[in-house]
């Protein structure tokens, strides 16, 4: 029996061919983003390229997918590579393990993709972006931050402009401002209050100015609202 026979039978031959046929870019593959990059190769997405410079650190095993003893130490997306080739051996997965950053993104930006999951976790990158996807009309999504909330059902997909208590949106924001987008970004946030306990300031830097605690299932959940909107998004396109 074909691996994917459960799809096909709620999407149809013909939607199972559009996600077959889409290509989808995924940068970052922490929390989210990596939660996100096995649900798109479990519906069946054909290509993929996946980002990320980062390593499996054992602080990972409370919310990442790919954080195990055995991965403590392995590049990310070579780890996240061999779990989509698992699942789909007919998925064609670029794997770029490079952080993101000014050039590299205007260069990757260069080719269409059918849709763009943001799942950054670093300011400055994760704005410039964004801000390429808009000046591009690049399909995005992008998750804001998944820290310090426990509650899923206040998770929420909206444009950038109704996000709303969320400490990196309100800083993705006031960026975006600046280089003139106020709306049209598609973001997965929750508005859920973070309480001061469960936040250790770290350093005041332009990129990353706090650690946030953060519960098992709240980056999986993020992760999986991306992948639906990406999914339902290519499947609704005639």
């Amino acid at each position: 029996m074909n691996w994917n026979s459960r799809t096909q039978l709620l999407l149809g031959e013909e939607g199972v061919k559009k996600l077959a046929s889409s290509h989808v870019l995924v940068v970052g593959l922490g929390g989210v983003g990596a939660y996100a990059a096995e649900q798109l190769a479990r519906a069946g997405i054909g290509k993929m390229t996946i980002v990320d410079c980062d390593t499996v650190n054992v602080t990972n095993k409370n919310r990442q997918l790919l954080a195990l003893d055995s991965t403590v130490g392995r590049p990310k997306v070579e780890v996240m590579a061999e779990r989509i080739r698992d699942i789909n051996p007919d998925v064609e997965v670029v794997a770029l393990n490079q952080y993101l950053k000014d050039q590299s993104i205007i260069d990757l930006m260069e080719q269409p993709f059918d849709y763009i999951v943001d799942a950054i976790d670093t300011l400055a990158p994760k704005v410039f972006l964004l801000y390429y996807a808009v000046q591009n009309k690049q399909n995005i999504v992008s998750c804001m931050g998944s820290g310090g909330k426990l509650n899923p059902s206040m998770i929420q997909v909206a444009d950038i402009a109704k996000s709303h208590n969320c400490r990196l949106a309100f800083y993705v924001r006031k960026r975006l401002h600046r280089l003139g987008i106020r709306e049209g970004i598609t973001v997965v946030f929750s508005p859920e209050k973070v309480a001061d306990s469960a936040v250790s300031i770290e350093e005041q830097t332009e990129n990353k100015i706090a650690t946030v605690g953060t519960i098992s299932y709240m980056p999986a959940m993020f992760g999986c609202y991306c992948a639906s909107h990406v999914i339902r998004e290519i499947l609704a396109r005639d």
